[in-house]
């Protein structure tokens, strides 16, 4: 059985680019260096402040607010993480002390049983057919993204440390009866991926299987009779190929695309008989279609060819063959069984799917569904009667679910006549006799997309603040199309800033909406474009919020961690090149720093490796040397996201108290 843990590469997560997380939200941080002690703020000054966050200019949290957020920062969430060996209870990833552990329910609605325990998020799976239910878990130090994985067997038993506990590995596919696992690591020159085979729980054994050699090349699963992996080479989101790797000799065939145009693939996975491969390309059009590809004469079936949205997850019974696979319809989440060549549709809650899993029955589909009005929660399929059962019962803090405010659709049109998809989370109280400020949410990416999750933060915002919410897909968001996804490439970047540009036009024209009280906040490329949007837009924007954000696509493309540098360059370009780097210079946010005077909110994590925490100290520093309002939340313990929920709790009080204070709010 497999599902996109290992199958899909479409979106983000892969290469380490920031999505809007759909299960287990963590706010966004970054890389390197240690806080000169007069930058930051005394000791003491705040006692709701975590001893590893240092702040410039950020007053104290009032009691009063610290208490009202509460209930909405102990929403929970539990995410699916896969069957049980022997079919009885599930395995989930949900937070009850400081970060996110895996947890063991036995039955629908039953208690949690925490497995992990570490000061760390960790994630993980069963080894498949283990007898003592081993686990495989992954996590990393302070956000340093240097995942190391462990075998954890029950019984008290320290968990084994299987990867060398430095370099940066991530877990591939494990073969169907357990005794193998993949690993890619970069541990031969930290640049390289390469691919790795391990017997389970015996480091000793670890043999290289495939130098990548400076492609990226991922395994995606590995067929019934283990001696084959099917591989993807990403490029871009734009451009990947598929290969057939043999275990034993590391040979790597290449396989023929349905065509010689180039295009991209983001599932493979073997069929329960192993001679073929279920993949989605966007080979045939603008989405991604369901495809069988026969590995005997390399001739492809289309499966999906009249949905028009893109494949986004794939799962396959190794038992009977039955395969599952959702469909990302604007946003929301479709799920279709497929017996043979006919799919069949299955009525869900709407909202967002993942984590597909065959249980080892095959009578039983387990997935996370997150909603816009519930958190994201644990359930199963039965394949016999389609019906749904909830196994988690996530809590909400105390509050009112009647009172959660589900976004809208909306699309407004751009500088050059598109029309560009949104999503307006509309406050109760908003009307032309009292319109509402607003706060633009920008996801990151780039080749990410909003897609409409349970988020506390929103609904404290919609429901207390009275704050209009809108998270706009700008052109190079993934799910629209692979032409829209090229929209921003390159030379284009600030094509997608003018969309920002055109919201603001859409907001002013709305009665209820008061367009002389906009803020504007995103992550990592989301935070780039608060920054971009302050410079070409400060004079109709009150305030901005870059957590994590690019301020130089130069600085940060010299500076990435090596295994991401050319997978950036092929999205935003090469700053080697003097016409690329030309144009960089133009439009990078630190050059036209002094053009942001309204005031700046910047969040970052001293240990990302992706976006450098150079690009936060750069932006802080020059914007408050031009005597603009600064306030800087740096955490020495995160990476790429406030993952821990004493410093999240934190860092979302103070940006309530920006906002507040930028918008007069009471």
């Amino acid at each position: 059985m497999i599902g996109s843990r290992d199958g899909s590469l479409r979106g983000a997560a892969h290469i380490g680019m920031i999505s809007a997380p759909l299960f287990l939200m963590g706010l966004i941080v970054a890389n390197s260096a240690v806080l000169a002690e007069d930058d930051v703020s005394p000791a003491g000054d705040d006692p709701r402040r975590p001893p590893a966050i240092r702040t410039v200019d950020v007053p104290v949290v009032p009691d009063e607010l610290a208490e009202q957020l509460l209930r909405y920062q102990n929403v929970r969430a539990a995410a699916f993480r896969g069957w049980a060996p022997d079919g009885e209870g599930i395995l989930i990833e949900t937070r009850f002390g400081n970060s996110a552990q895996l947890h063991r329910v036995f039955e629908p609605g039953g208690r949690r049983e925490q497995v992990t325990f570490f000061d760390e998020p960790a994630g993980g799976r069963f080894v498949p057919e283990s007898a003592d239910d081993a686990l495989l878990v992954s996590l990393s130090r302070g956000g340093s993204e240097n995942d190391q994985i462990y075998l954890l067997e029950p019984g008290g038993s320290l968990p084994k440390l299987l990867t060398d506990g430095v370099s940066r590995n991530s877990l591939g596919p494990v073969r169907d009866d357990g005794s193998q696992m993949i690993v890619r690591s970069n541990k031969r020159n930290g640049r390289d991926t390469d691919i790795y085979v391990l017997d389970m729980g015996n480091p000793a054994s670890e043999r290289l299987v495939y130098e990548t050699d400076g492609d990226y090349w991922v395994a995606t699963d590995w067929s019934p009779d283990g001696k084959t992996l099917a591989m993807i080479r990403y490029v871009s989101i734009n451009e990947s190929y598929l290969g057939l790797l043999d275990v034993a000799t590391g040979e790597l065939t290449p396989l023929d695309g349905p065509t010689d145009q180039v295009a991209s693939f983001g599932n493979a996975a073997f069929s329960a008989d192993g001679k073929s491969l279920f993949v989605s390309t966007d080979a045939r059009g603008e989405f991604q279609q369901l495809a069988q590809l026969d590995l005997a004469n390399g001739t492809y079936e289309w499966l999906s060819d009249d949905i028009d949205w893109d494949v986004d997850e794939v799962a396959v019974d190794r038992r009977s063959g039955l395969v599952a696979f959702t469909v990302n319809e604007d946003g929301g989440s479709t799920l279709y069984l497929l017996d043979g060549a006919e799919h069949t549709r299955v009525q869900t809650p709407v909202g967002i799917i993942g984590s597909l899993d065959f249980s080892p029955d095959s009578k039983r589909l387990g997935l996370s569904l997150a909603r816009a009005d519930a958190p994201t929660d644990a359930y199963s399929l039965d394949l016999g009667t389609l019906e749904l059962t909830r196994w988690t019962f996530s809590e909400v803090g105390g509050l009112d679910p009647d009172t959660f405010v589900v976004p809208e659709r909306i699309r407004f049109p751009s500088f050059d006549g598109r029309e560009i998809p949104a999503w307006f989370f509309r406050p109760p109280t908003a009307s032309a006799d009292r319109p509402a400020p607003v706060l633009i949410q920008i996801h990151g990416g780039p080749e990410s997309q909003y897609r409409p999750f349970f988020s506390g933060l929103v609904q404290y915002y919609v429901n207390e603040l009275g704050l209009a919410v809108i998270a706009p897909n700008v052109r190079g968001s993934a799910g629209y199309g692979k032409s829209y996804l090229k929209l921003d490439n390159g030379p284009l970047r600030e094509d997608s800033v003018q969309d920002i540009g055109a919201l603001l036009d859409w907001i002013a024209e709305q009665p209820e909406l008061d367009a002389s009280r906009v803020v504007v906040t995103g992550g990592s490329y989301g935070g780039y474009m608060v920054l971009a949007s302050l410079v070409k837009y400060g004079e109709r924007l009150r305030a901005g919020v870059d957590v994590v954000g690019i301020a130089s696509f130069i600085s940060f493309l010299e500076r990435t961690s090596p295994y991401r540098q050319d997978l950036r360059r092929a999205e935003y370009g090469d700053e080697r090149d003097p016409e690329m780097r030309a144009i960089f210079q133009r439009i990078d946010p630190i050059a036209n720093a002094d053009k942001i005077a309204s005031a700046l909110l910047v969040a970052h994590g001293v240990n990302d490796p992706r976006v450098p925490f150079f690009e936060a100290e750069q932006i802080a520093d020059r914007v408050r040397e031009d005597g603009h309002t600064v306030w800087t939340v740096y955490a020495e313990n995160e990476g790429h996201g406030f993952a821990k929920k004493d410093n999240r709790d934190y860092f979302t009080a103070v940006e309530v108290l920006f906002l507040k204070d930028q918008l007069g709010i009471e």
